[in-house]
């Protein structure tokens, strides 16, 4: 059996576990740091997990794999129009450890990878390398000050 690549990040956050895993599971939280998206799901195994712009467009769906309250949320991921070839879809993990009282490290996990997920230009936010660094950071800064980090437009000049 081929090991399948996987994208791995962890993050440093000055906040409590209830304050992260609510950022983590709550639709109304989650579309101020992700990109406008806004996470649907009850967190059940085996419930269905959405990411839904305003308009009503799924970016991002799959099922929830394990959830552990302020500890880990697991769930596939699927993204509409991917037409890739895959034996089973990706699965994004989130691990939620306390460092001390006021410090939590989040660990990113996103498994069952193919090279073809992995985008290595710098200007955009399509692929692992871009787009899960710029919303980890943009939850961070929520977390820590109240205020997500200011749009960004890719220039591609330079």
């Amino acid at each position: 059996m081929i090991k399948k690549p996987s994208f791995v990040h962890a993050i440093y956050i000055a906040t409590t576990p209830e304050k992260l895993w609510e950022a983590l599971t709550s639709g109304e939280v989650t579309k101020r740091y992700h990109f406008g998206c806004q996470v649907q799901s009850d967190w059940q195994e085996g419930s269905s997990v959405t990411y839904m712009l305003e308009d009503g467009r799924i970016t991002d769906h799959g099922k929830v794999l394990k959830c552990e309250p302020l500890h880990l949320l697991s769930f596939t991921w699927n993204m509409p129009g991917d037409e890739t070839p895959r034996e089973q879809p990706t699965r994004v993990t989130f691990i939620l450890q306390p460092m001390d009282d006021s410090t939590l490290k989040l660990t990113l996990r996103h498994e069952e990878l193919l090279e073809t997920d992995f985008v290595y230009d710098d200007h955009t936010f399509e692929g692992l390398y871009n787009g899960w660094p710029a919303i980890l950071s943009n939850l961070k800064s929520l977390l820590e000050t109240g205020r997500t980090l200011p749009p960004i437009t890719v220039d591609r000049d330079n």
